[in-house]
């Protein structure tokens, strides 16, 4: 045996899954809203590490490993909001009518369990033994890794203030469109032809915020696919 004392490297604890379980409940209400208006979803898995190594870096042991564990519970928020894009769906064709509680609930689970009882056997196809190049992954791995460095935490600290700075702006501001004291969207109307169509915007912070996310590509992609329309 050897003298030398090791020391458990903290990855699977308490408090990670915690907040991971609070950031997932959080993202997956912000995508299905934004999912449900606009179309469009988020990748959770980069906000969710640099709010994790804001919150994590108050305690002394927290490791990069336990940060991974935040930002890979919090990565499910994405999958989780994608029954937005199953239950409208039967709606629209008349085969779902409602919402009841139970039966919502266990389509839910019986998805998530499919899902995952599928990934495992692929893993090893599609991750393991793939040369694919895994963007997302790979940006997650190295926010985490410059994070880890005291120049990473000085900027997921700033990260975390100008979160909570934009939900408090953002929820200030529906108070005061749902109070009839500010607009919520701007249209106007003109007429092509012999027929009139009407062209308008909103001015949620929220679209604002999944703008900055999805990035000027996809804007303009939408932006073109509005004028096609």
């Amino acid at each position: 045996m050897t003298t030398e004392s090791k020391t458990a490297v903290k990855e699977l604890t308490i408090r990670g899954v915690i907040i991971g379980g609070i950031i997932t409940l959080i993202f997956t209400a912000a995508n299905v809203y934004l999912g449900l208006k606009v179309g469009l979803t988020f990748a959770t898995s980069i906000p969710a590490a640099v709010i994790s190594m804001a919150i994590l870096r108050y305690f002394k042991d927290h490791t990069v490993q336990e940060n991974n564990i935040v930002q890979t519970i919090a990565s499910a928020a994405g999958t989780l909001s994608a029954i937005i894009f199953v239950l409208p769906g039967l709606i629209m064709v008349g085969w779902w009518t409602g919402f009841p509680y139970w039966t919502t609930a266990a389509l839910c689970a019986l998805g998530g369990i499919l899902g995952v009882t599928y990934s495992i056997p692929l893993r090893r196809a599609l991750v393991t033994g793939s040369d694919l190049a895994f963007p997302e992954g790979v940006a997650a791995a190295e926010v985490l890794k410059v994070g880890d460095t005291s120049e990473g935490a000085a900027d997921n600290r700033r990260g975390l203030h100008v979160i909570v700075w934009g939900a408090i702006t953002s929820a200030f501001f529906s108070l005061l469109t749902n109070l009839k004291i500010a607009l919520s969207s701007v249209t106007t109307a003109f007429k092509v032809g012999a027929g009139g169509t009407m062209v308008g915007t909103s001015l949620s912070l929220a679209l604002i915020g999944i703008g900055h996310l999805v990035g000027l590509g996809v804007g303009i992609a939408m932006v073109c696919g509005m004028v096609i329309s």
